[in-house]
């Protein structure tokens, strides 16, 4: 029977081996949707042509892991934002460093270039947010008054705002002509991860990790929506180009939301994993993502994607249907008014008393030595001269190009059944194409490749291999085996540190599933054999279970009587720390359920977490830690530095040696987190904050 020949919805574009080192942030140009930029722990900025498998660029001067970036509305200029606080943007069409700023006291976090002015906004884990003038290579204006890292900063589409989301859960909102804050939004109760601006309306629109989308009228300065369908923390958002709706990416999901009143109109599945950065172009939406040293895009058919009409779900009182989004043209608010020229002679507030303000080393223009060591090295001389064009040229960067083809939903079972064969079929220069992954590859392979480099030829078509019945009766020719393997590579060593996310088993040997090699002739393992090699050390994983599953078991009994210091208790009782990573992982996720009491008797366990191999371990220790430093710190301090009260209070006394003692853990841990606070990569981010945030018991 004939099946009609449909297309997917949703398709990874490619997969590439980005950095040489784990890839920490992703950026896609905006307005193209056609450029990649990532930073990494290897302190290289990589320029990518999406779809495209060859870095185009790679940008070198920082000293420090690259933890921010982001492309200017032109994509002619791309900053990027250094672990150490540091920033340097790079002329793209030039090739060449343009300014490196110098001023904040920790992480980058968050980035965004004004969308007319030759100004730059950034926000650090120091909780400062600063407004450079890129030309006058300094700091004009510095806003105070977030508690933790601001995450995201967005200038509204006229210029004239500046909004910044911070993991203290407030929204707040910048006037940049009066250099004074307009309003604040609370309503978040978790970090907020994005926030973005309707294209056309007074409108924003912000993510969290409570889950929950919010959007915010920019007139009455009030919340109109709040939706909660997310089965995870929000992680980017993308209004539609005619602002008609909403898109929301999250883990493996992406939303389509409408707003007054507050609906869901279609969900997509999307095997992008963490989602780091969505654009939109030739009605597509183009999301990457990254894990260690590969990162991933994909694409979703806007076509394809429900954006009014029907809903999967929302809130509709009275039963009342549903009203279309109005047209373009009949908003229900405000629209922005912009300039008429993008050479707009707007100016931001820079009077001498707020130069004045930013520290003489922020405003002081980097030495020549300092710009020398950075540098820009073309990669791919082709791709660079198509997208990168000279300004006197009539096409802009990068040119229009054309949607990216839709698969057939059927190919992907061909790609699968085929892919051994393939495999086997291609040779390995081929299948080893530097920056790019053809075939899927199983997440037990690890990928070997460490630097994007360039081939000077294109690289040979893998062959098509698809699956036909046999023409005659003949047998088919057996495929020719494939080359004897010269070496074996030496076996790695055990890591230092077991990464959470990983793409090989950890004490596993890839060659005891593997039949033994005799004359360089592979020979036949039977199915008794095979079984055997599979379940070696599977009796003592099942007994390991089985024992953790009782335990789990006995302290949920426990959970149940609503005592939460007695569960964690018999948690640490049971001296497995993988118990008690489980119950604080959710105790961390309601901070509510904190006591005095319960710090006292995990600090302990924190310390050892915080020394773990396993990743896991120690992100969860640095969670807990900086849920207790936020909450307990002041009352610890207060409590301690009281004077002795008159006559005899038993309560107040408890307390004070349950402040005592914590405060000696704490002191304790401080000592573990400042040896690791010079690490790379997120721990060495994670152990900076808690650093900040531990700077007063020095004091």
């Amino acid at each position: 029977m004939a099946v009609a020949n449909t297309t997917k919805t949703s398709w990874r574009l490619q997969e590439i081996v980005a950095h040489s080192s784990n890839v920490v942030c992703l950026a896609l140009g905006k307005n193209s949707g056609r450029l990649l930029a990532t930073g990494g722990e290897d302190c290289r900025v990589n320029i990518w042509a999406v779809s495209k498998p060859n870095c185009i660029m790679s940008l070198t001067g920082h000293n420090n892991p690259v933890e921010c970036v982001k492309f200017n509305n032109s994509e002619e200029q791309v900053v990027a934002g250094s672990q150490s606080g540091s920033l340097r943007v790079w002329d793209l069409e030039a090739a060449k460093i343009l300014r490196t700023l110098m001023g904040h006291k920790a992480n980058i976090c968050s980035l965004d270039f004004h969308p007319f002015g030759e100004y730059l906004a950034s926000g650090s884990m120091d909780t400062n947010i600063k407004l450079w003038d890129v030309r006058r290579k300094g700091c004009v204006f510095r806003y105070k008054g977030h508690t933790q890292a601001v995450r995201c900063l967005a200038f509204s589409p006229d210029g004239k705002w500046l909004a910044s989301a911070s993991d203290d859960s407030t929204i707040k909102l910048w006037d940049l002509t009066a250099g004074k804050m307009i309003t604040e939004f609370t309503a978040h109760t978790g970090a907020i991860n994005i926030i973005q601006f309707h294209p056309n309306e007074y409108l924003l629109a912000s993510g969290s990790s409570d889950r929950t989308i919010k959007l915010w009228d920019l007139e009455k300065f009030k919340m109109i929506g709040s939706s909660e369908g997310e089965m995870g923390p929000v992680r980017c958002l993308a209004f539609n180009l005619d602002g008609c709706c909403l898109y929301s990416g999250a883990v493996d999901s992406l939303r389509v939301y409408g707003w007054e009143p507050d609906r869901c109109f279609d969900v997509v599945s999307v095997g992008w994993g963490k989602v780091a950065d969505l654009a939109i172009c030739n009605h597509q939406l183009i999301g990457v993502s990254h894990k260690l040293t590969n990162v991933s895009s994909y694409v979703v058919d806007l076509t394809r994607v429900k954006k009014s009409g029907s809903v999967i779900q929302g809130v509709i009182q009275d039963d009342q249907p549903l009203t279309e989004p109005s047209p373009k043209g009949s908003t229900l608010r405000r629209n922005y008014d912009r300039p008429l020229t993008t050479c707009s002679t707007q100016r931001v507030k820079q009077s001498s008393e707020s130069d004045r303000r930013s520290p003489e080393g922020e405003r002081r223009s980097p030495s020549s030595e300092d710009e020398k060591e950075s540098s820009a090295e073309i990669r791919n001389p082709e791709d660079y001269k198509e997208i990168f064009q000279p300004k006197s040229a009539i096409s802009r960067t990068p040119p229009k190009s054309e949607p990216f083809p839709a698969p057939l939903e059927d190919e992907s079972f061909v790609v699968r059944a085929n892919q051994g064969l393939v495999e086997l079929m291609t040779p390995m220069t081929d299948r080893q194409q530097p920056g790019l992954l053809n075939l899927p590859v199983a997440s037990s392979t690890p990928v070997l490749r460490v630097e994007p480099t360039v081939v000077a030829t294109a690289p040979r078509p893998i062959p098509v291999v698809t699956a036909r019945p046999p023409t005659s009766n003949h047998p088919p020719a057996p495929h020719p085996a494939p080359p004897p393997v010269v070496a074996m590579a030496k076996a790695k060593p055990q890591p230092s540190v077991i990464l959470s996310t990983r793409n090989e088993p950890i004490g596993l040997n890839v060659g005891d599933f593997l039949p033994p090699a005799r004359n360089n002739r592979p020979s036949v393992l039977g199915d008794d054999e095979a079984l055997a090699q599979i379940r070696k050390g599977h009796d003592t994983m099942c007994v390991m279970l089985t024992s953790r599953h009782k335990n789990l078991d006995t302290i949920r009994a426990v959970w149940g009587s609503g005592d939460v210091k007695t569960s964690l208790d018999s948690a640490v009782s049971m001296k497995d720390l993988s118990i008690v990573v489980d119950i604080l992982n959710i105790v961390n996720l309601k901070p509510s359920l904190w006591k005095l009491d319960l710090c006292t008797s995990i600090l302990p366990q924190i310390e050892e977490l915080l020394q773990s191999k396993y990743e896991s371990y120690v992100q969860t220790g640095c969670t807990s830690l900086k849920l207790i430093l936020k909450r307990f710190w002041p009352l610890i301090s207060d409590t301690l530095t009281a004077p002795p009260s008159v006559g005899v209070d038993i309560t107040r006394e408890e307390r004070h040696q349950k402040c005592k003692a914590c405060y000696k853990q704490l002191k304790n841990l401080s000592n573990v987190v400042k040896n690791k606070a010079d690490q790379v990569g997120r721990h060495g981010s994670a152990f900076k904050e808690l650093q900040l945030l531990m700077a007063p018991l020095d004091y």
